[in-house]
């Protein structure tokens, strides 16, 4: 098996409709629909799949995700994961908060399988102690339930305060236990760490899919605050063979961007681990 270079979806935003209309193939005004993402993606970008953020498709129908999917289908770029945008309050103390919380995970997995995903991705938003760690991790492990009938993984993205240390969101994954449930991890996030190759050599075994973050690049070529291969590099010695989806965080150019980021990803993805 071989790393698959995908899309993570919001880094085409800046060229999107304000308001993609539902159940239409454009939006309120120029730019890319929604609809129109996959064709875009393994076309112009040669990109064979998408990570969508939840809230693009706000205010949607079932009828409205079906379309998506079939437009995935025809553009052989299917929909791979589903991912909350906001974080979720798993390990709350107020139990109000954690009942809606798994609600919305289980309206995450209808949504999902209307899209053809294997997955779904949140985030914890609760701060971290003991108490926070064992409350999240029942609460995860009840929502879970609501995903079987799907057959849909839930992967965890790293978010401050309880998931933000790599050692701890391996822990909660382990904690919470089998084969359905891991993790999202991002190059920006291993960044931040300021141990990019230990937090990928932590969370990429237990991930599902990565967020290869693209910041942009200098003048010179150089990706900006972190190396795209060396990154590439870690993930890929530690034997993950998910889906890398490109994430592009910057203000410039995406698709220009996003070329020359593929272009180096693939690169080091041709080179053989030592």
């Amino acid at each position: 098996m071989s790393i698959l270079l995908t899309l993570s979806v919001r880094s085409l935003q800046k060229l999107m409709s304000p308001r993609p209309r539902p159940g239409g193939g454009g939006g309120s005004g120029a730019g890319l629909s929604v609809h129109d993402v996959p064709a875009f993606a393994i076309k112009e970008l040669q990109l064979h799949g998408l990570n969508v953020p939840a809230s693009l498709l706000a205010g949607w129908s079932m009828s409205d995700l079906d379309r998506l999917r079939d437009r995935a289908d025809k553009a052989s770029c299917p929909c791979l994961v589903l991912i909350e945008d906001h974080p979720l309050p798993f390990g709350s103390k107020d139990e109000r908060q954690r009942v809606e919380a798994k609600d919305r995970v289980k309206r995450l997995g209808t949504a999902a399988h209307r899209l053809g995903c294997n997955a779904i991705a949140v985030q914890c938003g609760s701060a971290d102690s003991p108490e926070a760690f064992a409350l999240a991790a029942e609460d995860l492990r009840s929502a879970m339930s609501s995903l079987d009938r799907f057959q849909l993984n839930l992967l965890l993205a790293p978010h401050e305060g309880l998931t933000h240390h790599p050692d701890r969101l391996a822990d909660l994954i382990k904690k919470i236990g089998g084969f359905r449930i891991g993790a999202l991890a991002d190059f920006g996030h291993a960044h931040a760490t300021h141990d990019l190759v230990g937090a990928l050599r932590k969370l990429a075994p237990y991930s599902g899919s990565i967020h290869a973050t693209v910041r942009g690049f200098t003048k010179t070529g150089a990706h900006k605050e972190f190396d795209l291969a060396a990154a590439v590099n870690t993930v890929q010695e530690v034997g993950f063979v998910n889906t890398l989806a490109i994430d592009y965080t910057g203000n410039g150019d995406p698709v220009a961007t996003i070329v020359k980021a593929r272009a180096i990803l693939q690169q080091a993805l041709e080179v053989e681990p030592e």
